[in-house]
């Protein structure tokens, strides 16, 4: 079942659920903030839309909520999907995550004009994240941004990570510690990519000195 809360604010109605949601408490120890190239790029193309539509795959996060219904004044759907692929690793009932995912998103066809996938993919095995993302593509608006960021090293084991905006233009990310257990990261080569978002092109690639690939995909008109 899905967790989707939907979120409709102007930019005053915003700032105050911002100072409403209390996010999980910060790790002890400074939090890395990093550039971002991808984010700007994916805002500029959902602020052409009048009220566009929002997916967006991390946790609520009051600043980011702030953020995108003061720039965007958007129609905002929050998805934790941390928190789903927590509760199957727990469950040992990984093999039923594409399932899961292909039955969890209920927006009509088309009618989404963004999707922030943040770096959700790295923890999903091939099947799962082929069933995400075919989930994408089909209820995305032609013209409609994909953001993902994508690790180039697989790991054993990694903690999930809370992608905070901490300026106006949304060049800067703040790291934080998410409650969840995290996993194993897979990496995913640009073909890979390419193949499984059957639809969509990519309108920016971005490698960062951490050696994460920021993509901004677009779906074609």
């Amino acid at each position: 079942m899905s967790i989707s809360d939907l979120l409709k604010f102007g930019s005053k109605k915003a700032d105050e659920h911002a100072g409403a949601v209390k996010d999980a408490p910060a790790p002890k120890g400074p939090e890395t903030v990093v550039a971002s190239k991808a984010l700007p790029k994916f805002i500029s193309a959902l602020s052409h839309h009048e009220s566009p539509v929002l997916v967006d795959f991390g946790p609520v996060i009051g600043a980011n909520v702030a953020f995108f219904g003061e720039h965007l004044g958007c129609k905002l759907h929050i998805e934790d999907l941390a928190t789903e692929i927590d509760k199957h690793a727990r469950a040992n009932t990984r093999d039923a995550l594409p399932a899961a995912l292909s039955g969890r998103f209920t927006q009509s066809d088309q009618t989404v004009d963004g999707v922030l996938c943040w770096d959700i993919f790295d923890f999903l095995e091939p099947a799962a994240a082929k069933a995400l993302a075919h989930q994408i593509v089909r209820v995305l608006r032609p013209g409609g941004a994909v953001m993902g960021f994508f690790c180039t090293k697989a790991m054993e084991r990694s903690s999930f990570t809370k992608f905070e905006i901490v300026d106006e233009t949304g060049t800067s990310l703040r790291h934080r510690h998410h409650p969840g257990s995290g996993g194993a990261k897979y990496v995913l080569q640009n073909r890979d990519i390419i193949r499984m978002f059957d639809g969509l092109n990519v309108s920016e690639s971005f490698l960062l000195k951490s050696n994460t690939r920021e993509i901004l995909l677009r779906k074609r008109t």
